[in-house]
């Protein structure tokens, strides 16, 4: 009975060990326009655990993210980072996003932008750059939807292959 125990250990332990959860590395943008403020609407979605873990390896702040512990700094670093890591250009042009606010919703930090005084009669492209995560995670990917008018799109940005564009 001992050596059958055994036996099927042996032989079953192999098919647990595949059976851990794979961890994705995700984020999704919406870019939106708004007629009402002439404006491009941004929301960004990303996990908090990874965000922490990029602003420990990147700046070497604990930031504790979505916890009572949560660092005075954080804020600052965020900005920081957001700013290296995501740009957007209208009609070839890079152009200054605000950082309107973020909150935390489960286990993701939803990030609010907004680029103002957008035009929608001389708008012609609009090209998201989107780094966010991939200095961290080989496999992030980046996915990105863009709804101007009667116009969308939807991109998946990598690693190698960071930016996509909106041609209107």
């Amino acid at each position: 009975m001992k050596y059958l125990k055994k036996g099927l250990l042996i032989m079953f332990l192999p098919l647990f060990a595949f059976t851990a959860a794979h961890k994705f590395y995700l984020s999704v943008t919406n870019v939106n326009y708004s007629e009402k403020d002439d404006a491009l609407q941004i929301t960004s979605r990303v996990f908090i655990d990874d965000l922490d873990l990029v602003l420990k390896e990147r700046y070497d702040v604990n930031a504790q993210l979505a916890t009572d512990k949560e660092s005075k700094m954080a804020d600052v670093y965020l900005k920081k980072y957001l700013n290296a890591k995501f740009a957007i250009s209208i009609n070839g042009e890079n152009r200054p996003y605000e950082i309107i606010g973020r909150e935390y919703e489960d286990d993701v930090c939803v990030f609010y932008l907004e680029i103002s005084r957008v035009q929608l009669s001389t708008l012609k492209t609009i090209e998201i750059e989107n780094e966010l995560l991939t200095d961290l995670f080989g496999k992030q990917q980046n996915v990105v939807h863009i709804k101007i008018k009667d116009k969308k799109k939807s991109f998946v940005l990598l690693k190698s292959d960071t930016k996509g564009m909106l041609k209107l």
